[in-house]
């Protein structure tokens, strides 16, 4: 099933998606669909433990994409978006689908998402649901959900709800921050050396920035940062030395903000299990220690992060 996302550049957009629901949102279900989350922080391996699992072990899924960012179209590159050759032939679902000229809310992402999770399993297959935007995962779980509330931001007991409309099993990937941060760092290098830069420079001169949301794909981390620097080395009486001045800022920048929105994703993470969600904790620390060394990692990931998550898996989805 494929949703009409070119539906996104009309007024009624939202209220032509509603036919992807089977049952009314906030009524529980009969029987609670089977559904695996895999969250966590940026950078802590959830695209590739999400892939080892379906593509490895449970052969019958299909993911569906819960990062805010990479739901739109575009700057694949900036937005860190899985690369085809790496989904290894898993179907993935609202991973590049919205047209970035539009700002999907939670409550869209809950009506597109639930209807892909009902299709998905009507044909027998397991959803996951793999992402590190805790609001979007909130939003589609919750059994009821109140689109006028953030109960990350503003915390009211009446709007909360740890109930969920799914059966769920959450895996959480976790490495510790100081860890966190040093790969996060080094991602920023390295997505910068396969071409994050051209990407912006064609963004900007392309006039694709201002057709983009300002609430949606233009608030990827790299947009705002490297926006300034971009522009300046337009003019034609730009000076060197400042505009690389510019270029280092903005790249610290990048790296600072990437390494905060890690640390927010965490705090979220805590708040839900604070509302009684129940969380398996895979620690990918040592994994990601190893990789910073340069050292070998498949036998440590394996044992870690894998071997566990595949216990967890195979236990939900046989009881």
């Amino acid at each position: 099933m494929r949703l009409p996302f070119s539906l996104v550049h009309h007024s009624k957009y939202f209220q032509q998606l509603r036919w992807v629901h089977t049952m009314n949102p906030t009524t529980p279900p009969r029987h609670l669909s089977k559904t695996i989350v895999i969250m966590g922080p940026t950078g802590s391996g959830k695209s590739k433990l999400s892939i080892d699992l379906t593509s490895r072990f449970f052969t019958y899924s299909e993911i569906i994409n819960s990062d805010k960012i990479q739901l739109y179209s575009g700057l694949n590159i900036t937005t860190n978006k899985i690369t085809p050759q790496d989904q290894l032939g898993v179907t993935h679902h609202l991973l590049g689908e919205i047209n970035s000229s539009h700002s999907l809310t939670p409550f869209e992402f809950r009506s597109l998402a639930s209807g892909y999770v009902t299709n998905i399993t009507s044909r027998n297959k397991n959803p996951f649901i793999v992402g590190g935007s805790n609001s979007l995962i909130y939003a589609l779980l919750s059994k009821k959900f109140d689109p006028n509330s953030n109960i990350f931001h503003d915390p009211k007991p009446d709007t909360i709800c740890s109930e969920r409309q799914y059966n769920c099993c959450f895996l959480y990937v976790h490495v510790a921050q100081p860890t966190l941060n040093q790969y996060l760092t080094k991602r920023v290098d390295e997505m910068l050396d396969s071409g994050m830069l051209q990407e912006l420079h064609h963004f900007f001169e392309s006039g694709s920035f201002d057709s983009v949301s300002p609430t949606g794909l233009r608030q990827a981390i790299g947009i705002p940062e490297l926006e300034k620097y971009i522009r300046y080395t337009k003019c034609t009486d730009f000076n060197k030395d400042a505009a690389k001045a510019m270029y280092d800022d903005a790249i610290t920048q990048i790296k600072l903000n990437t390494c905060q929105l890690a640390e927010r994703q965490v705090e979220k993470i805590q708040r839900l299990r604070e509302i009684g969600w129940d969380l398996h904790k895979i620690d990918a620390t040592e994994a990601v220690t190893a990789s910073l060394r340069g050292e070998r990692v498949g036998e440590i990931w394996e044992r870690d992060v894998v071997g566990p998550s595949v216990k967890i898996v195979k236990r939900f989805l046989e009881e």
